[in-house]
């Protein structure tokens, strides 16, 4: 089992955010979804093949950093995305996912 780590954000300038919502504005979480998942196909070299369970339980403000920690089990990913808020840390999202075989990555 191998785990990683990587920072997540979305600044305040993103043009999803004046529509999500107007006067507080949150991260979709379809887009912190989104770079969690870039992130893990970029260290693992190979594709996710579907997701298989996610839950948000918090939302990500904007320019407010973010840390997905995964673990990467074969081809099982389990992952947890948390900020910290007032020395508190607060959990944003958590799922898991199930990664494309090696050799089936082209």
């Amino acid at each position: 089992m191998s785990r990683l780590e990587f920072d997540c954000g979305v600044r305040a300038d993103h043009p999803c955010l004046p529509g999500h919502f107007p006067g507080r504005p949150i991260v979709p979480g379809v887009l912190l979804l989104d770079q969690v998942l870039a992130a893990l196909q970029r260290a693992t070299r190979r594709r996710i093949a579907r997701l298989q369970r996610v839950k948000f339980t918090a939302a990500l403000r904007p320019d407010e950093l973010a840390v997905a920690r995964c673990e990467v089990d074969g081809e099982q990913v389990s992952f947890r995305v948390c900020a910290r808020r007032d020395d508190v840390e607060v959990m944003l999202a958590s799922g898991s996912a199930l990664l494309l075989a090696a050799e089936q990555v082209a």
